[in-house]
């Protein structure tokens, strides 16, 4: 397995000092989250010598880009069109910089809009810029999120899409914990797909409260164990937004994470 963290545990920071600690802390990636104002100087408006930049100080430290975290969603038909021109450009960016996918979000459903409606639109979104992403050796992962926890709706859109770089990242809380499937049933609907994690635990109910990974309602055991039997070779990025400091939580995460794949190894 190979482990990253997303910047939002180190939002204050520049890229050198974000790379240098997961370097310290026996990471193998970070995934930037761009456009939240974090100090990493990752975005869409990069210049290409920022961009080389980045490449070459992630080189230095043997660290990968592991994903490029974005905002776009693209279930309302009103923002859909901005979205997809970001998504272009999100791809260009994780090109750029070396990382293999992107995250993107289905969104909320607008009201009026029904379920049917919206897993047309995403799919033809997401299959709009599929060539383009091939060609730049990206893949764009939908993520079990929002309106999308339901792997079974993650899913179809998948099927609809059928293409090679389009892909599922595998938030594994949100489906537990908002459409109450199983770690079990979530991976056995994604399992084609599934080419990138959020990895997080926290409180079965609402408002959620973070928590470490084993204290929580996210068997993260079984999903590594699940991991392991497919051959897994992508990321389990670790999400962790207005937690603890990222020196308590980043190296205490990634010793649990590694004794359960030594229990399965």
């Amino acid at each position: 397995m190979r482990y990253s963290f997303m910047t939002f545990s180190t939002p204050e920071l520049p890229l050198a000092e974000i790379l240098a600690m997961a370097k310290d802390f026996g990471y193998d990636g970070i995934e930037p989250r761009i456009g939240s104002g974090q100090r990493h100087g990752i975005e869409l408006a990069s210049s290409p010598e920022a961009r080389h930049d980045a490449w070459q100080l992630a080189e230095a430290q043997q660290i990968a880009f592991a994903c490029v975290a974005t905002s776009c969603v693209f279930a309302n038909p009103e923002t859909n069109g901005q979205h997809r021109a970001d998504l272009a450009q999100a791809i260009a960016l994780a090109a750029d910089i070396g990382a293999p996918c992107i995250r993107v979000f289905g969104g909320q459903i607008p009201a009026g809009v029904t379920r049917e409606a919206a897993i047309a639109l995403v799919a033809e979104s997401l299959l709009s810029v599929a060539d383009l992403a091939e060609q730049r050796g990206v893949s764009v992962c939908l993520e079990t999120h929002d309106d999308w926890c339901n792997p079974a709706h993650v899913a179809e859109i998948m099927r609809q899409v059928d293409h090679p770089a389009i892909a599922v990242n595998w938030d594994i809380m949100h489906p537990v914990r908002t459409a109450g499937v199983t770690i079990d049933d979530s991976f056995a609907l994604l399992r084609p797909w599934i080419r990138h994690l959020h990895i997080h635990d926290g409180t079965p109910g609402e408002p959620l409260t973070l928590l470490p990974i084993g204290e929580g309602a996210i068997d993260h055991r079984r999903a590594i164990a699940l991991l392991y039997q497919l051959g897994y070779t992508g990321f389990l990025s670790g999400e962790w937004i207005g937690w603890e400091p990222a020196a308590i939580h980043l190296p205490r995460e990634l010793a649990t994470l590694k004794r359960y794949e030594s229990g399965v190894s």
